[in-house]
């Protein structure tokens, strides 16, 4: 049986993800692990809650999902964040957003 990933926990409606960003960055990307959340590259500035917007864009983009499925739970202003997906077990958010990720 696997370990689920150390970011994203299941819930009844889908499950919880665990990101740290790097916002200012030159490319969106997931690029690992950081302290148990997934670590996310972003382009976008941290201004006015642009980057927050970027986030959510890049993981609705990433899930096939729509960006009214992703909430942000905590961390508006930090680069620890805490989201809430809708429609998407934790074992399928790591398969989507990086599967050689390994936990």
């Amino acid at each position: 049986m696997t370990q689920p990933p150390p970011y994203a926990h299941d819930t009844p409606d889908g499950c919880t993800l665990a990101v740290r960003i790097h916002p200012g960055a030159r490319k969106n990307a997931v690029t690992g692990i950081h302290a148990e959340a997934l670590k996310i590259s972003l382009t976008t500035p941290p201004v006015d809650g642009r980057a927050n917007e970027a986030l959510i864009a890049f993981l609705a983009d990433a899930l096939r999902l729509p960006r009214s499925r992703i909430t942000l739970v905590t961390g508006q202003t930090n680069r620890t964040k805490l989201l809430r997906i809708t429609g998407k077990s934790a074992a399928e958010v790591q398969a989507a957003l990086d599967p050689t990720i390994s936990c």
